[in-house]
């Protein structure tokens, strides 16, 4: 693992706390794709004054920027777009953003040393729970972008696993999607791990593989928040309605810091060395779903306390700017992981099963992208003229 210079205080003070994420080891990305974005120049214009070092899609995003405005016009009323379905109108225009996107980020790719500069493109999210078709649309999105700095998502589902592990075998860049629990992640860690011990043993380059595991922060707490609400109602006992209050909005910082703790151990053992000595760097932790559903909780919450070494900060726009304004730096992701073990401990004191939530949350997460997709293709249909 790389090691990671902390600057000095007043340094921080003089530093775009964006820009200023990168001294920690942290790379911020951005979670948004709008053809405007790629065109006006703004995209440049926050690499160069922001350090935004990468760029993340999903079904949502496309959906907002595609039924939001007439920027892709000249695509959806285009004769070609009538030959084709909805779905191939749709890939028309995420192919040409996101291969746009990935040629404005190639000087960051390289002077990273293809550390960053990295765009992700979703496989359909219809697939969420089909590995032979997710591995199969994967191949096809990475050939069809045809960039060296884009990167293929899947969702981290149970079957998505195997289409994940033999994707990176074969030299695919994969983001892995809606990771919620530790066991998963650990699950993502290995299929990453296994995947380049398979490509060495065959005398194949793994200096180029990148890849990133996306945990989800806000949306546990959502959800957690939610149940114990709910558990406030019924509560008579002093002690137990104390508890449940001691661990409102702290439990997704505290699943997200011993994750990180269990991704510095899977990394920095032998069995990783052996593979960094043949060039390979490490599968990085990405925090997505990092703006703040809660307006009762600081809009730049879940970035100021998950800084740390070695990960990616996927940012809402919003978010990104509010972070610029007034957002605090500190090395926050390895404070007090004693106390996230608490927090966890008291949640299970609570009732509250972690496991519920975390599967409760990676099921809503597929059918959120899958409606957001269908939503998509039915507007694109319905534009283009086209059949769905």
């Amino acid at each position: 693992m790389t090691t990671t210079t902390i600057p000095s205080l007043a340094a921080d003070r003089e530093t775009n706390p964006l820009k200023g994420l990168l001294a920690y080891g942290q790379s911020p990305w951005m979670d948004y794709v709008r053809r405007d974005l790629l065109t006006s120049g703004q995209l440049k214009k926050y690499i160069d004054d922001d350090g935004l070092r990468g760029m993340t899609s999903n079904p949502s995003i496309f959906e907002k920027a595609i039924t939001g405005s007439n920027l892709y016009n000249d695509i959806l009323n285009s004769p070609d777009a009538k030959k084709l379905d909805a779905n191939g109108v749709f890939e028309k225009i995420a192919f040409r953003d996101i291969q746009d996107a990935c040629d404005i980020f190639k000087p960051v790719y390289a002077a990273s040393k293809r550390r960053d500069g990295y765009v992700s493109l979703e496989v359909s999210p219809f697939l969420g729970f089909d590995t032979k078709a997710s591995l199969a649309e994967a191949r096809r999105l990475w050939k069809a972008v045809d960039r060296p700095n884009v990167m293929i998502k899947i969702p981290g589902t149970p079957e998505g696993l195997p289409a994940i592990r033999q994707a990176l075998e074969e030299g695919i860049n994969i983001n892995i999607t809606l990771l919620f629990a530790q066991s998963a992640y650990e699950k993502v860690a290995e299929a990453f791990l296994s995947a380049l011990e398979a490509r060495a043993a065959k005398g194949l380059d793994i200096s180029h593989i990148a890849s990133v595991a996306s945990f989800f922060v806000s949306r546990i707490d959502t959800l957690v928040d939610s149940q114990i609400d709910e558990k406030l109602k019924t509560t008579t006992d002093a002690g137990q309605k104390a508890l449940l209050e001691s661990i409102r909005g702290k439990v997704a910082i505290a699943n997200a810091r011993l994750t990180y703790k269990k991704y510095q151990e899977l990394f920095g053992g032998s069995r990783w060395k052996a593979l960094a000595s043949k060039g390979a760097q490490t599968q990085r932790l990405l925090w997505a779903s990092t703006s703040t559903k809660n307006p009762k909780y600081r809009d730049v919450l879940y970035v100021e306390e998950l800084i740390g070494a070695d990960t990616v900060d996927t940012i809402p726009p919003a978010t990104f700017d509010a972070f610029r304004d007034h957002g605090k730096l500190r090395p926050s992701l390895t404070e007090n992981v004693k106390g996230a073990a608490k927090t966890m401990a008291d949640l299970a004191k609570a009732g509250i099963s972690m496991k519920d939530v975390t599967d409760k949350l990676l099921a809503d997460g597929v059918k959120l992208f899958s409606d957001a997709f269908k939503t998509l293709l039915d507007a694109v249909g319905k534009t283009a003229g086209t059949r769905v």
